[in-house]
């Protein structure tokens, strides 16, 4: 008989899973392997309560399969409040590929990983997201209806980013007034961290307001290309945390608010697009709080994308998506207003409004 004897330093993982601190009560996670393809991807679905769960695919080259499920499994669950927050009858889900999307991405990929999509019947539905484009998409319906953000040529709503940036921005505006007393952002110095299609929208708005931009990227040819074209500075300092602005604007990867960075920050707003800034909500929430820095939280003002594809489920137009964008502003207002009432932070006011909707359908569905 062989015994195995497991290590200290990986009891953490004896429960990959269900013992995940992200997990979080997820109501389905699928795994998806295609040989031919080279496709690795996980699908989590954490929410279906309001709806069917929807949440974009993200390509990602992961360290490992276990950064790959811990992300899939903290992007679902913000999609989950995401959408809550939003009015919109959808639950949260979100998938991952592992892969480098500019070398290992073929067609093949994507439109097997759209017939993985196909088996779950409608009960999630995907969307575009880090390293997957509009074009990924219409591949993906071309197998599956289950699929949003399809090209305008095919009916669809097209690329959400500029939507999503749209809310940001009306978020970002909402912060300067409830913080400095204006909303208006001429003059304000500004730090956009990631310069994608998200974050280069978001400048092209703050540039026009005559906000003083800066940014950040770790691709270098980007970054002197947004650069060039908005005129916006690139941050030459040695710690983007530490940069002497009023405002800070995560906009590439999430959980850049974290043990390593949270007491370098200078910013008195921090309001920007990325998914799950907080590395702990609880923890750098309060802390947050106490240094008396507001924060946004990101999945209540990057949810234009969110609104922008459901319109493809339900059907209104661009003019009505862009209307319930720009009401983020007042939401945004009224999440700052219930925190300072009671003494808690701006994330556990957005968690505590969305939460309440999720658990009063429950209540409907019930009966």
């Amino acid at each position: 008989m062989i015994t195995e004897v497991i290590k200290a330093n990986e009891l953490s993982k004896v429960d990959p899973v269900f013992g995940q601190a992200s997990f979080n009560d997820h109501e389905q996670i699928v795994f998806c392997h295609d040989k031919d393809t080279g496709l690795k991807a996980i699908i989590g679905i954490h929410n279906t309560v309001l709806g069917p769960a929807l949440g974009g695919t993200r390509m990602w080259k992961y360290a490992n399969e276990w950064e790959a499920l811990n992300d899939v499994l903290r992007l679902s669950r913000g999609m989950t409040y995401k959408s809550a927050i939003s009015g919109l009858n959808l639950g949260g889900g979100k998938a991952v590929i592992i892969g480098d999307s500019k070398l290992d991405k073929t067609p093949e990929m994507i439109t097997r990983f759209g017939q993985f999509v196909h088996t779950l019947s409608g009960k999630y539905i995907t969307a575009e997201d880090v390293g997957t484009t509009t074009a990924d998409m219409d591949l993906i319906r071309d197998v599956t209806p289950h699929v949003t953000g399809i090209s305008v040529e095919r009916g669809g709503s097209g690329n959400p980013s500029p939507v999503t940036a749209y809310g940001v921005y009306m978020g970002m505006k909402a912060a300067a007034l409830h913080q400095f007393g204006s909303d208006k952002l001429d003059g304000k110095k500004v730090l956009v961290q990631g310069t994608g299609h998200v974050g280069e929208t978001l400048i092209d708005y703050l540039t026009k307001e005559g906000a003083l931009v800066q940014i950040s990227d770790i691709n270098e040819a980007r970054m002197q290309e947004v650069s060039a074209k908005y005129g916006a500075t690139i941050y030459t300092g040695e710690d983007v945390y530490a940069a002497d602005v009023d405002i800070y604007a995560p906009c590439a990867l999430g959980a850049t608010i974290n043990d390593a960075t949270i007491d370098k920050l200078k910013a008195k707003v921090i309001a920007g697009a990325a998914n799950n800034q907080l590395a702990n909500e609880l923890v750098h929430g309060k802390i947050l709080q106490e240094k008396g820095i507001l924060y946004a939280p990101d999945f209540l003002i990057n949810a234009g994308g969110i609104i922008n594809v459901y319109a493809e489920i339900v059907g209104y137009d661009s003019a009505e998506a862009m209307r319930r964008t720009e009401n983020i502003y007042n939401t945004t207002l009224e999440i700052f207003a219930l925190a300072e009432a009671q003494g808690i932070t701006t994330q556990q006011a957005a968690m505590a409004i969305a939460q309440k909707r999720i658990d009063d359908r429950k209540k409907e569905t019930a009966k």
